[in-house]
């Protein structure tokens, strides 16, 4: 192993919820600031794939009736509405770009931290991980669930590339930023945490 991916032998990067219903202008579930992001988010992991960091690709895979859904969306399910990020539907689908390669792992999620009632914790000390990097949409929602989640499990380093995560609003994302800033989370911009060391 390289003394480069030695730095980051520990770090996984999740990538979260950047599927067309959320990116796509139109979509049911759609952030404003989430197409914006999508060159940032490709770049994230292509340069998480050059230091042999392992990509994580957390997305929402709903059943079309809704009964794995919060219920403060399952209005959504109803027979004539848009059943956001079911299972096999285009929304779906990661937004263009975006593409799960051979090595990536895939962790579907039900609610908004990709913590809850998933195995992603186990999955990730069984490799080793205890640095995460994390990107996506949306930043007051499923970003900061999981964000607080691992420091909650005591991970020691948590990391939110600033402009590789977004939310309806520029203040929105800033404020939700601050408190994960607050709180020992390390915020560097995509070009920062390009050039560091770990």
């Amino acid at each position: 192993m390289a003394a480069s991916e030695l730095k980051w032998k520990n770090t996984a990067l999740l990538v979260i919820d950047m599927q067309k219903d959320f990116i796509l202008p139109g979509g049911p579930m759609h952030v404003k600031g989430g197409e914006a992001i999508v060159p940032n988010v490709i770049k994230a992991v292509e340069v998480a794939r050059s230091r042999s960091i392992p990509v994580i690709w957390v997305v929402r895979e709903h059943d079309p009736l809704g009964r794995d859904v919060e219920l403060f969306r399952r209005h959504l399910y109803a027979a004539d509405k848009p059943k956001p990020t079911s299972k096999g539907s285009v929304g779906a689908e990661l937004a263009d770009g975006l593409v799960i390669k051979d090595g990536d792992y895939k962790l579907v999620k039900m609610r908004f931290s990709a913590f809850f009632n998933t195995h992603l914790h186990s999955y990730l000390q069984g490799a080793g991980v205890n640095k995460l990097v994390i990107i996506g949409v949306q930043t007051p929602n499923c970003i900061r669930q999981t964000v607080f989640d691992a420091v909650a499990l005591d991970y020691p380093k948590v990391t939110v590339i600033v402009d590789a995560t977004a939310a309806a609003t520029p203040d929105i994302h800033i404020a939700n930023i601050i408190d994960m800033t607050n709180v020992g989370v390390a915020t560097p911009t995509l070009d920062e945490w390009c050039k560091s060391d770990n």
